[in-house]
């Protein structure tokens, strides 16, 4: 399967997208057809054996729409698509003015009625019909292209009513004026609608495309093109041919292009467009740089790891641009309204005109109040509502370090009411350091370091690389490893000089009926300071005792009291003993601990604490997270975190800055809090529009002016998310 993402020219409305959407999906061999009417594009999983891209631009142009061949895939040409999108901006706006000066002489004799009732201005009915009938014939064409369309494929839009409400007006006011009629014309009431939803749709278009600056940001942050070294010179090449292991060179100043490890040099990395992160960070020899950085005072020489979409900071772009397309439960509800709407409307609207018609004898006033509710309900603010502020809500979670992967998980995220954390590299630094060693005699502190040291050469828990780590600074001359076996959570099992080693928690040496015997005092005491422990046996003969600590990350404990004061519990859910674990939770200020875990025993405790809290975030960083963050209701991966956290979590924090847990969950607040007002003004705004036009209390002019409003107002409130600012937490940057 393939993933593949278009820019779309053409929706008008969520029945717009709505109907591509089922277009799409039908089209054999794609799995998965998303369309966005705010991002204006459209996102399929599908087949290539089976249906090629030809064939789905077919289907969208059949459907009434056009794909944007500037704006398709990892391959989006932002200044080709941002000056495509200036030209047909240009084009709106002409045809706007154009039906504007063509409309303004009907509206004329309003006005002058109303600011100067002793003048009397009059234009003939012919010149009425000419001038109406170029509206509807010029800028209006776009209306009746939009309608032929989606009636072709057995649909209805906001373009069909447009048509059906000014053609009725101006059909009707044609034809008294050809018999000669004394009948009331409508003509101003046809070219007003047109020029006012034409308004709408450039005002809205604009606001839109504000909406939609976040992925712009992110993507003009890679430079075009990257200094490489090949046989001793620098040569400047694009950046989509830049090699892995090449070297880079990027001097003070520059925007870094690629990730990679630095080779040679040192300086300060602003990767605040990245990450989040205010400050500078500092990068020398051996540490990773990310592209869009921005490079300080050092010049570097990086080895190329990631480059375009590989990067970090294309998979940004990727997972931004999937939340943005991704659809919340709640819009699933917002589709099926949408899909009856608009026939439900045009129903309204010929009973409206029969009712005035037949019960109150007045079919001209019927006539007006038909046509107004055919304006005024245009469905395109239900169609905005939840997608706007999902869109904005994702960008602006992106500026402030913090990935969220579906909309789904935005909106469910306000709910949690209880989060858990990981213990190791999450609460804690996870760069854990030797504390102690205690050796059973004969055995001495350096011979049970150098033993223990040896059989964690295998292992990648951070425990193990803090032994390999203290063995290798005092110069420990390290034994081969063989027949190394991970125990999950309890320790492991090596062959270490043609001895069996077993190291591992106190737990592990109880089910292999190992007491620790005289060690059993130390470890408590151990256990006691909130230090790791790790007894080792030889040949199933205890050997001694380590212990390793672990300190909180910086900032921890404010960033837990902040969550507390937004009303979220919190607790901890660790594979360590319940002296450790408790001793780090009251450093840090965890309110419930769950020690002595498996990996698949988080799972339980996260069924457990749901139960009785509700709705669970889970936050860690490791392999052995991804069960735990895939089994909460919002799984939070820490950045730096292993690829398998990262992907089964629903947020990924950029840098590991345990604030933006409490940050993540507030954004998601707000936007659903915009989510929540958007609905419920389109939902009111139909409520009390419609009857209100059926009723006769709305002309055309003032429908078409207050459907042109409810859409600008749905995405200018979700623009006001761009405003958020975290919630303020003492001590949070450092």
């Amino acid at each position: 399967m393939s993933d593949l993402s278009l820019g779309i020219i053409g929706m008008t409305c969520a029945a717009c997208s709505a109907r591509l959407e089922r277009v799409l999906s039908r089209l054999d061999g794609v799995e998965r057809a998303l369309v966005s009417l705010p991002a204006e594009r459209a996102d399929l999983r599908y087949d290539p054996t089976r249906v090629g891209l030809a064939e789905i631009e077919a289907a969208i142009r059949r459907a009434g729409f056009a794909p944007d061949p500037a704006r398709r895939g990892e391959d989006e040409d932002l200044d080709r698509a941002e000056a495509a999108r200036a030209q047909r901006g240009r084009h709106e706006w002409l045809l706007l003015a154009f039906a504007a000066l063509l409309t303004l002489p009907l509206v004329a004799e309003m006005v002058v009625m109303v600011a100067a009732p002793h003048v009397h201005l009059s234009l003939s009915p012919w010149v009425q019909m000419a001038l109406a009938g170029l509206v509807l014939a010029g800028p209006g064409a776009r209306f009746y292209a939009g309608a032929w369309a989606a009636l072709r494929n057995g649909a209805g839009n906001m373009d069909l009513l447009v048509v059906l409400g000014s053609s009725a007006a101006f059909g009707l006011s044609a034809a008294r004026v050809i018999a000669g009629s004394d009948g009331p014309l409508y003509f101003e009431g046809a070219a007003v609608v047109v020029t006012l939803v034409l308004l709408g749709k450039v005002l809205e278009g604009r606001a839109r495309h504000a909406a939609a600056g976040a992925i712009r940001a992110l993507m003009r942050l890679a430079p075009p093109t990257a200094r490489v070294e090949r046989d001793g010179i620098e040569i400047d090449v694009p950046l989509a041919l830049v090699g892995l292991g090449e070297r880079v060179v990027i001097r003070p100043g520059e925007r870094v292009p690629v990730d990679g490890l630095i080779l040679a040099g040192a300086s300060s990395l602003d990767e605040s467009l990245i990450t989040g992160e205010s400050l500078p960070v500092p990068r020398g020899p051996g540490e990773a740089v990310v592209a869009g950085a921005i490079n300080g005072e050092g010049l570097l020489r990086v080895e190329t790891k990631g480059v375009g979409a590989e990067s970090t900071l294309g998979r940004i772009i990727r997972q931004v641009r999937a939340a943005e397309a991704s659809k919340a439960p709640i819009q699933a509800t917002v589709d099926r309204v949408a899909a009856w709407f608009v026939p439900a409307v045009v129903t309204l609207a010929v009973a409206t005109f029969l009712v005035w018609w037949l019960a109150l004898d007045a079919p001209a006033d019927g006539f007006v109040a038909a046509v107004s509710v055919l304006v005024v309900a245009c469905p395109c603010a239900l169609g905005l509502a939840t997608p706007a502020a999902i869109m904005v809500g994702t960008g602006v979670a992106a500026r402030h370090g913090i990935l969220i992967r579906d909309a789904a998980a935005l909106e469910l995220a306000h709910r949690v009411t209880l989060v858990a954390f990981d213990k190791t590299g999450t609460l804690t630094e996870g760069r854990p350091a030797l504390a102690a060693l205690h050796p059973l005699p004969p055995l001495d502190e350096t011979e049970l370091l150098r033993l223990a040291a040896s059989a964690q050469r295998g292992s990648e828990h951070p425990l193990g690389r803090a032994l390999v780590a203290a063995a290798e600074a005092r110069g420990l001359p390290l034994d081969p490893v063989e027949d190394f076996r991970a125990i999950p959570g309890l320790g492991l099992e090596a062959r270490v000089g043609g001895a069996a080693l077993l190291i591992g928690s106190r737990r592990l040496f109880a089910e292999r009926g190992l007491p620790l015997g005289p060690l059993d005092p130390l470890a408590d005491a151990e256990e006691a300071q909130g230090r790791a422990l790790m007894a080792v046996a030889r040949d199933g003969a205890p050997l001694g005792l380590i212990a390793l600590a672990d300190p909180p990350r910086p900032g921890a404990a404010a960033a837990l009291a902040t969550l507390q004061r937004l009303g979220i519990a919190t607790a901890m859910l660790t594979g360590d003993s319940p002296r450790a674990a408790a001793a780090v939770a009251a450093q840090v200020g965890v309110t419930r601990v769950e020690a002595a875990l498996l990996p698949g025993d988080k799972s339980a405790a996260l069924a457990r604490l749901r139960q009785e809290a509700g709705v669970v975030a889970m936050v860690g960083d490791g392999v052995n997270d991804a069960p735990a963050l895939a089994a909460a209701d919002i799984g939070i991966a820490l950045g730096g975190g292993s690829d398998a956290a990262m992907r089964a979590a629903g947020l990924t924090l950029m840098r590991p800055d345990l604030a933006l847990v409490a940050d993540a969950l507030a954004l998601s607040r707000a936007t659903a809090a915009r989510v929540r007002q958007n609905l419920a003004w389109a939902f009111v705004y139909n409520l009390l529009a419609l009857p209100a036009a059926a009723a006769g209390l709305l002309s055309p002019m003032i429908a078409a002016a207050a459907m042109a409003f409810s859409s600008l107002s749905v995405v200018s409130n979700a623009l006001w998310l761009r405003r958020w600012k975290p919630p303020a937490t003492e001590g949070r940057r450092r």
